[in-house]
């Protein structure tokens, strides 16, 4: 009887539609929808039974957008919950013909929608590489700087040895550097500008990326 009351048991728990995945609930999205999560966690039609849900959390934060991931799994419906925590994206960085966000760690993640908040940072044509692969958290640090502290700017451009820079509407390229110390190149930046107008220099560039050692270059006639 014993026997007889376990195979029953075990037939209705596995036999039972109602114990198999049809659907997950998802909590905290704000960029990504539940069909990326469903495609992430991978446990459509799965039987609650063999739900991992270490696992689950393992896949899901393979992905560069998601931070964190709680995931529940229970004999009720819905048999799985996940909560999501995003990355919260910084900047938008424009390499070749694809954008992307970066997040504070220089993380590249999917654009997912016009965010005209955000710094955009045009990198030079000629460079390569792949932003999938992350970039240092200094560029995105003095890109954040330059942000507030030129208000007016919503584009930089990026060099992979003069870091972040732009183009001065007075008619120049002023080269930033990368890092937290952007309060004190700009500074230095004005002081070249102030300088080299009251003595009638048109200039072509300027760059401070060494606060130490900052220079110009001026149009030569």
């Amino acid at each position: 009887g014993i026997v007889l009351t376990c195979v029953l048991a075990l037939g209705v728990l596995f036999g039972s539609e109602s114990f198999y995945v049809r659907g997950i609930a998802v909590g905290g999205l704000r960029y990504m929808t539940t069909d990326e999560i469903a495609r992430l966690t991978d446990v459509y039609q799965m039987h609650v039974f063999w739900v991992n849900a270490a696992e689950v959390r393992a896949a899901l934060l393979a992905s560069p957008t998601i931070a964190d991931a709680q995931v529940y799994v229970s004999l009720n419906e819905p048999l799985v919950q996940i909560i999501i925590q995003e990355r919260a994206p910084a900047i938008i960085w424009e390499q070749g013909d694809a954008a992307s966000w970066l997040d504070l760690q220089g993380r590249a993640m999917t654009l997912r929608e016009d965010r005209p908040d955000l710094m955009r940072v045009v990198v030079e044509p000629f460079v390569e590489g792949d932003v999938r692969e992350g970039v240092p958290s200094a560029v995105v640090a003095g890109a954040l700087q330059l942000q507030t502290l030129l208000p007016d700017i919503d584009s930089l451009r990026y060099h992979p040895d003069r870091g972040l820079g732009y183009n001065d509407p007075r008619g120049w390229v002023g080269w930033f550097g990368t890092g937290a110390n952007m309060p004190e190149k700009l500074l230095i930046y004005n002081a070249i500008v102030s300088d080299t107008q009251q003595r009638g220099i048109t200039l072509v560039e300027i760059n401070v990326i060494n606060p130490d050692a900052p220079k110009y270059i001026k149009f030569e006639r």
